[in-house]
């Protein structure tokens, strides 16, 4: 038992944009490869969701949704946003979420070149015919290499545009509190902004304003049509799931410029993503500052930060020197679906299994909080 920390700053209220927090934890959004064969969520599903919304979380972001259906599924059993059935199944979600007392945001998420299993369309689609670094993940029922993307038509554009707006209508007629655009970790929008996957010398290629115009107009799009209250959100990174090394080469440049971009697109909040790895060691810049601060002081949004953040010292030195307003946790809330309140009341934090990472395994845990608190 450790000293209890009810003054800790990831317990304070804030508010993102329209939407009030009970507190500064968010679950990330992870992949759960769970949902029925056509994208529906399960009751399982329900079930995991609404166990981190118990558990005290003041925001739920969800695993990523395919937005359409030609080329933005990702792998199989990924749920979607497309369909009146995959409405239906996520409204069941946000009422057990908005019922715990949370907020629950749906990230919307197209694959791009990194597509490993797509029943709607044969291919992948990316800025350019640049065949992407690694191997598919087995996780995601992959293997072997990627295949080469076609390069994507001014057409093509526009239909990503349109699927990604359909998709938000579609969250909100779903119940979400806003969406998460997902330009982060590889997936398509983070292929045209990546300088190696991008070789296209049109307005969508060269300059990182450019390249980031893509993720500007699908935000723009979802912020002009969406109802009052709704949130739009954007989330960017430098790393990759296939590419953990990756940097900006412009370094606090590029921060700058695709913060100012997004924030003139009408986003809501930025989260800045770690893939996995230490905010410490992705978000820190050559000249010592953050890319979570840089990006929180040039565009004036709420900045969620993301990479070992269940670490209480961590966390308090992230919110309490400003390098974020927000914190993200991943696998720490997995481990700890009552995250929240373990640390209000001062318990200690159960040990991450990547066993985990599998549903069957996390979904067997529901209400494990009130047997521990």
């Amino acid at each position: 038992m450790t000293a209890q920390l009810p003054d800790h700053p990831a317990l304070r209220p804030g508010s993102i944009g329209p939407l009030d927090l009970t507190n500064r934890l968010v679950v990330a959004p992870m992949t759960r490869v769970s949902a029925h064969p056509d994208g529906v969520p399960t009751e399982a599903m329900a079930d995991y969701y609404a166990e981190f919304a118990a558990g005290g979380f003041g925001m739920v972001v969800t695993e990523g949704i395919y937005p359409d259906a030609a080329y933005s599924q990702g792998y199989l059993n990924q749920p979607g946003l497309v369909t009146p059935e995959h409405v239906a199944g996520w409204r069941t979600i946000t009422d057990r979420v908005h019922a715990e007392g949370a907020r629950i945001v749906a990230q919307l998420m197209h694959a791009g070149a990194l597509t490993q299993g797509n029943p709607h369309h044969d291919g992948s689609l990316g800025p350019s015919a640049v065949t992407p670094l690694g191997e598919m993940m087995p996780a995601y029922g992959g293997s072997g290499p990627f295949p080469t993307p076609r390069e994507a038509t001014p057409a093509d554009i526009e239909e990503v545009v349109d699927g990604f707006a359909a998709a938000a209508r579609n969250a909100a007629a779903a119940g979400f509190d806003g969406v998460e655009v997902h330009g982060a970790n590889g997936y398509l929008l983070d292929q045209f902004i990546t300088e190696y996957t991008n070789q296209r010398t049109d307005k969508y290629g060269g300059s990182t304003a450019n390249r980031v115009r893509l993720t500007a107009e699908v935000t723009a799009r979802i912020a002009a049509e969406a109802p009052e209250g709704f949130v739009v959100g954007v989330r960017v990174s430098q790393t990759k799931v296939n590419d953990v090394v990756y940097r900006w080469s412009g370094g606090a440049d590029d921060v700058k410029v695709i913060a100012a971009v997004l924030a003139d697109a009408g986003a809501g909040y930025l989260h800045v993503a770690s893939e996995g790895r230490s905010w410490f060691d992705t978000a820190r810049l050559s000249d010592g500052t953050t890319v979570t601060g840089l990006a929180r002081e040039v565009s004036g949004l709420p900045v969620v930060a993301n990479g070992g953040m269940h670490d209480p010292d961590q966390a308090e030195r992230v919110l309490d020197a400003e390098h974020a307003d927000f914190l993200a946790v991943g696998h720490g809330a997995l481990a700890n679906p009552d995250l929240p309140r373990r640390l209000a009341s001062g318990l200690d934090l159960a040990a991450f299994d990547p066993a985990m990472l599998r549903p069957d395994v996390t979904l067997s845990t529901t209400n494990r909080w009130r047997q521990a608190v």
